[in-house]
């Protein structure tokens, strides 16, 4: 054998030996490595959109974590690996996701993520059950005073209620059972707001008498509620699993508790159930909206 034979030899010998080496190291740390990905999703824009994309990604590998910013319509995701099973699920859920930027995690792009989830869970908790109890009693006021408004805003309550309860449901278990169980939350929200807008026309056209003193109390109560949910939140509402989300549905709570007392104000002031019914209406149609997210929810 020449001198250059054997050289030639010699470096095919070497490159077969590092070639194995290299490709798996290569791949162990694609797949090992954490990835920093943000997707702008125009039409998420409330805590049942959030849900539906934590139930879909929650079956695909790799991912660590998820940080919602709805506000902004943006979702930021810890994952290993690359992007692109999450885009696709992402886009297939028909809300416009676009994938903004994905690289390499930092220490920054970590710490960003981090959140104290026992905290975040009785936080949770806590407002799932400020949110029942509240349904309960001002359904039932709501009754007694012959009040359209209160009868809806009770639906509201019951609406936050349900997304909580499906935020702590089924912890560890599979995803359809999850999906059956915000079905049924869906539903029965839907039926009860059809019945709030129906009896809503009823009134209309054969007259209500709702009582104002009673209707005052009720919403007043219903704020420090809505108040004391959102004293609860603000310690969350800059991270955390579900907390900007909920931060949101509790600010958007008040503001529809300051509607129904400027409606029974306004029934005190003109003796006419007007107010009432409109306030009752529109109350009743934001929560039949948000049913027929929850029902839109699909793996």
């Amino acid at each position: 054998m020449t001198r250059e034979n054997q050289s030639d030899c010699q470096q095919s010998a070497c490159c077969a030996k590092v070639q194995p080496e290299q490709e798996p190291v290569t791949k162990a740390a694609s797949h090992d490595a954490q990835w920093h990905s943000l997707y702008h999703i125009p039409k998420m824009d409330c805590p049942s959109e959030e849900r539906l994309i934590r139930l879909a990604l929650q079956d695909l590998d790799g991912i660590v974590q998820l940080e919602f910013d709805l506000a902004q319509r943006q979702l930021a995701i810890l994952h290993q690996g690359d992007a692109t099973m999450i885009t696709k699920k992402l886009q297939s859920l028909g809300l416009g996701a676009q994938l903004s930027i994905s690289r390499a995690a930092s220490a920054a792009d970590r710490q960003s993520f981090t959140a104290d989830p026992a905290a975040e869970r009785s936080t949770l908790y806590w407002l799932l059950a400020i949110n029942a109890m509240m349904f309960v009693l001002e359904f039932a006021v709501g009754i007694v005073a012959q009040s359209m408004a209160l009868l809806a805003d009770s639906l509201d309550m019951f609406a936050d209620a349900a997304v909580y309860l499906l935020a702590l449901f089924a912890v560890g278990k599979g995803l359809q059972l999850q999906l059956r169980a915000a079905k049924v939350a869906g539903w029965l929200q839907a039926i009860l707001a059809l019945g709030v807008l129906a009896e809503v026309v009823r009134r209309a056209l054969y007259g209500s008498e709702p009582q104002s003193t009673l209707m005052l109390g009720m919403a007043s109560l219903a704020l420090v509620a809505n108040v004391s949910c959102l004293m609860l939140l603000a310690k969350h509402r800059q991270g955390g699993v579900h907390m900007k989300a909920s931060w949101i549905f509790s600010a958007n709570d008040v503001l529809i508790n300051f509607g129904v007392i400027l409606g029974a104000l306004l029934v005190a002031w003109t003796g006419s159930a007007y107010p009432d019914l409109l306030v009752g209406a529109v109350v009743g149609a934001i929560v039949l909206l948000g049913a027929k997210r929850i029902l839109a929810l699909r793996s």
